[in-house]
């Protein structure tokens, strides 16, 4: 049989994808070669087309793995660009907390214990806004101390 001779012989010049997506082409060669061997046997063809491509089931079964491969790989490249861009965010994060920790230190150091003072006040007044905001807390201090503990002559006194 001509047909499968003639078919054989272009097909196995091209790869799957390649019979996809260059069809007519090959379409084109099978023609061309099915009508000049058809001369050889007194046969003479007006028009020759390919109108379904099939594969075999291990090949299709190849394609799909070949598939879900590069799905992977491509999420496995993913995976590791986010890695690298966590782990950079983290550096600047870390530079970050390191250059306010110094700043505070240096501030702590000009300004004495007054940046500690002002840092305890700002938390007592974070705490109280808190806890006036619940209905079901009520703040009992004993005997002379202030409001959380910030009466500057009891901070060293239990």
């Amino acid at each position: 049989s001509i047909g499968n001779e003639v078919l054989k012989a272009v097909v196995a010049q091209f790869n799957a994808d390649q019979l996809l997506t260059e069809r007519p082409f090959v379409s084109a060669l099978v023609r061309d070669a099915l009508i000049k061997r058809a001369k050889d046997f007194n046969l003479l063809l007006d028009d020759v087309a390919i109108t379904h491509l099939s594969y075999g089931a291990e090949f299709s079964r190849a394609v799909e793995q070949k598939q879900v491969a590069q799905q992977e790989a491509e999420r496995s490249k993913f995976v590791v660009m986010k890695a690298d861009q966590e782990r950079r965010a983290a550096i600047v994060r870390a530079e970050g907390e390191s250059e306010a920790a110094k700043l505070i230190s240096d501030a702590t150091a000009s300004a004495g214990g007054g940046l500690i003072e002002l840092r305890r006040i700002e938390a007592s007044r974070e705490i109280a806004a808190t806890l006036a905001k619940s209905r079901n807390v009520v703040y009992l201090p004993s005997g002379n101390n202030m409001l959380l503990g910030i009466n500057p002559s009891m901070s060293g006194a239990p």
